[in-house]
């Protein structure tokens, strides 16, 4: 059962993470107006790692986490 159930979140976890790789390439094609994407995805992306860099240490290590986590 518990093995069902992680079984299903790691496809839900490879859809989004398919689905924001298409978000990224349709918005690097087609510019920031994208119908669909629903935002920019590319300035939260900086936004994001901008954040974990001026965190330092902490940031460093929060990607090395994220990182771990989409390794699996």
């Amino acid at each position: 059962m518990l093995d069902q159930i992680l079984g299903a979140i790691k496809k839900f976890t490879e859809i989004g993470i398919a689905l924001l790789a298409l978000g990224i390439v349709m918005q690097v094609i087609f510019g920031k107006v994208v119908p669909f994407v629903g935002g920019d995805i590319i300035a939260h992306i900086v936004n994001l790692v901008a954040v974990l860099g001026s965190n330092g240490l902490v940031g460093l290590i929060a990607v090395g986490v994220i990182w771990a986590i989409f390794k699996r």
